[in-house]
């Protein structure tokens, strides 16, 4: 089992920056992959922002190619969603997904989500 953290979160003005920290219980070279997702306002569903495989594969949804940055640091033991030119639009929940590959199958783990805020 996986535990998440996250952290960095908090309240910027359009057009600043925000480090997201996903801190994981285990090593994060153990885990295949790690994502940052956004909580839908109403909802359930959440969507993918970034995310990075054990091989340092990335993926970005296409509103936050350009501006968002994605990385494992190892020795932390935390993958981080660096953004910039935060946008109203970019205001959510933002949560943390690990995603191990077990023998007997796939298991998803979720952190409990960090606030961002992007207003004037």
């Amino acid at each position: 089992q996986v535990q998440l953290e996250e952290s960095g979160g908090g309240w910027v003005q359009p057009g600043g920056s925000l480090s997201l920290s996903c801190r994981a219980s285990l090593p994060i070279s153990t885990i295949y992959q790690v994502g940052w997702y956004r909580q839908a306002v109403l909802g359930p569903q959440r969507a993918l922002v970034a995310s990075v495989t054990d091989r340092d594969g990335t993926e970005y949804a296409d509103s936050a190619k350009g501006r968002f940055a994605i990385s494992r640091d190892n020795a932390e033991n935390t993958v981080n969603l660096q953004m910039n030119g935060l946008k109203p639009e970019d205001t959510s929940v933002y949560l943390c997904d690990a995603q191990m590959n077990y023998t007997t199958g796939v298991q998803y783990y979720w952190g409990q989500g960090i606030q961002v805020t992007v207003s004037s």
